[in-house]
Parts: C-alpha cells; sequence; structure tokens
C-alpha cells in the first residue's frame, strides 16, 4: 500500500487543483476541449525531453518504496506522466488565473474612475448591481434605501 503513495498524493494534489478550476471556471471547466488539447501536447514535448534524457544518461529513475514500480517507458514510470499533467493543468490554471485576476482589477478600477468622473448612468456613482439613486452600494442590500448620492459600504443597519 506505501507503493501507492506518491501517486495518492498527486492525485489529491491534481483534485484540488480542479476543485479550483471548476470555482472559477479557469481552464477545463472554460474549454475544455482546449485545456485537454493544451495538457496533451505539453505532456508529450515534457515526456519526449524525459526520453531524450534517458537515452542520454543524464534522467534516470530512482528507487523507492512510496512508487507503484510501474514504468511507462524504460526509466519512466506512471508517476512521471500524472506529475507532467498536472504540472501543466496547474500552469494554466495560474496562467489564466492570473489574467482574470487582472481584468476583474481593471474592470473595477474602471468603474470607480468612471463614477468619480461622473460618466456612470446612475448619478454618478458606482452601483455594483442595485439601483438606488446614485449611491455606491457594493452589492450590499441596506434596506432599499435611496439615499440620493451618499455612498453606502454596507456598514450600515439591516432589515
Amino acid at each position: 500500500m506505501i507503493g501507492l503513495a506518491y501517486l495518492a498524493v498527486q492525485v489529491i494534489s491534481f483534485a484540488g487543483i480542479l476543485v479550483i478550476d471548476h470555482r472559477w471556471k479557469l481552464a477545463a471547466f472554460r474549454a475544455p476541449a482546449a485545456t485537454a488539447l493544451s495538457v496533451t501536447a505539453a505532456v508529450a514535448l515534457l515526456l519526449t525531453w524525459d526520453v531524450l534524457g534517458v537515452r542520454s544518461g543524464v534522467f534516470f529513475r530512482g528507487q523507492t518504496d512510496f512508487m507503484t514500480g510501474l514504468q511507462v517507458a524504460p526509466e519512466i514510470p506512471l508517476e512521471e506522466v500524472v506529475f507532467l499533467a498536472f504540472l501543466s493543468h496547474l500552469a494554466l490554471v495560474c496562467a489564466t488565473g492570473v489574467v482574470t485576476a487582472v481584468e476583474h482589477v481593471s474592470k473595477r478600477r474602471g468603474a470607480r474612475s468612471g463614477a468619480r468622473s461622473g460618466g456612470a448612468q446612475n448619478g454618478g456613482a458606482q452601483n455594483d448591481g442595485a439601483q438606488n439613486g446614485g449611491a455606491q452600494n457594493d452589492g450590499a442590500q441596506n434596506g432599499g434605501a435611496q439615499n440620493g448620492g451618499a455612498q453606502n459600504d454596507g456598514a450600515g443597519a439591516r432589515p
């Protein structure tokens, strides 16, 4: 059973990244075909690199009780393929996560600068989804008050 430890840790790590991917729709849950193609191409490239390393004598399989002992090619264990797939998917999730975060921040900054210059549609203030007579609401429901231009950061009394 100890021979499955490393593979189990890899699978649990992969599952964790899939949960993050699913939550924010970053790679596999946004564009499954493109993600599958990207991960497959990256794994193929990295396995080619591994094969060249094994043939040149640079790479070799270490002996440990924590691995299954299954090999997909000489000196290339099953865990290597799982790790390369994990690494490729992790890179996609990180890259699209950074792009998504930057887009989100720039969109919020743009909305705030538009609100300061009076360019917003609701009397010149940020509304974030609620129509409240020009008040900034930031998504908090505060009794539905129309406060004619005051800022409401959601810290007021709740019904």
